[in-house]
């Protein structure tokens, strides 16, 4: 009897449901496995997937446009909403000749500061008319997450034109006080670089730009912030030092100190995040905010980028955070394991002096 796939795709979405998982595996060879509180746990009661089984659930998923470039190209990026309305980002791809599928689980309910566990000053940052506010660290961390509560913050409290450009759309925003254009990439625009540029000519007050992956898409996103706009966007990368190094080394040796003067010029913060398992089961996030000033300006103009780890350190009555205080202060609240505080400290010796 022939599988009906849709439905197949709908009963482990229930399953991903129940059990509160962030991720759905669907790889040929293997059960489908799911991702909760971050650990992967295989669906030994569904049966192993073959090459037509991940072909069909891909299908399902696609558009038929889509289907075809992931045949071409071997990988692609896509979104997913079922009729129930649950929706996930998506990644095709091929590992050993192979088709695999990786579905990340979007909230349809856009969760606030309070109950992202992430701190007040984050509101601060969605008051301001222009510049450039970064939220990186490793992929699954929860970046996107923390961008779309600031969105949706800005949304609530006023009227303003909010684009947000991305590959592929995660949140949908119900508009409250603002105008929301979401435009995905390879559908509603070619690039990222282009769609920015597009926006200059669109009235835009604020930009959500999903990801930073060229130094012409990040060329175009600072300019953005020294033209009067707010401008959000992401990076994979680990700090606040790491982030303005891996800015200035995405541009040629004669144009780094030009993108040194606008980056201190237009940058207003570096959010830094990780989530951590909580004792009491789910992530918890900790987190590193690095609050431009007179002397972080300084610092990223004069190349001392190594020096902005010890601002962070001693910035605390500025309203920044560093990594070890977050971490041990999760570790005193009860919330996490003093093993984890170690595992995800970027400097162990110092979180020993806080805990």
């Amino acid at each position: 009897m022939a599988v009906d796939y849709k439905r197949e795709l709908n009963a482990l979405i229930e399953v991903i449901l129940q059990e509160k998982a962030s991720d759905l595996h669907l790889s040929v060879g293997s059960h489908p496995l799911i991702r909760v509180s971050g650990t992967l746990i295989p669906l030994l009661k569904k049966p192993i997937l073959t090459e037509a089984d991940a072909s069909s659930f891909a299908k399902v998923m696609m558009r038929e446009s889509q289907f075809e470039s992931y045949k071409e190209y071997n990988e692609i990026d896509f979104s997913y909403e079922n009729t129930e309305g649950v929706r996930f980002r998506g990644n095709a791809f091929y590992q050993r000749g192979k088709m695999g599928i990786a579905l990340r689980l979007i909230p349809n309910v856009i969760r606030n500061f309070e109950e992202l566990n992430l701190p007040p000053i984050l509101d601060s940052f969605t008051q301001r008319s222009q510049g450039f506010f970064l939220c990186v660290g490793p992929v699954g961390q929860g970046k996107s997450t923390t961008l779309a509560a600031m969105v949706n913050k800005i949304n609530h409290d006023r009227a303003e034109h909010i684009v947000t450009i991305e590959d592929p759309i995660e949140y949908i925003y119900n508009e409250e006080k603002s105008l929301i254009d979401q435009r995905e990439i390879g559908i509603d625009s070619r690039t990222f670089e282009t769609a920015l540029n597009a926006a200059f000519r669109q009235d835009v007050d604020v930009i959500l730009v999903g990801e930073m992956r060229n130094a012409e898409t990040i060329s175009a996103a600072v300019t953005a912030a020294e033209t009067g706009h707010l401008v959000y966007s992401t990076l994979h990368t680990n700090d606040a030092a790491q982030t303005i190094n891996r800015i200035v080394d995405s541009f040629p040796g004669d144009q780094q100190a030009q993108i040194r003067v606008q980056m201190a010029g237009s940058l207003i913060a570096i959010f830094s995040q990780r989530l951590i398992p909580h004792i009491a089961g789910g992530l918890v996030p900790a987190y590193e905010l690095l609050i431009n000033n007179t002397a972080v300006a300084n610092l990223i103009r004069e190349n001392r980028v190594h020096e902005i780890q010890s601002v962070i350190e001693t910035g605390l009555e500025q309203g920044m955070i560093d990594m070890n205080r977050s971490l041990a202060r999760l570790v005193q609240n009860g919330d996490i394991t003093v093993e984890n505080a170690f595992t995800y400290s970027g400097n162990p010796k110092g979180l020993e002096r806080l805990i």
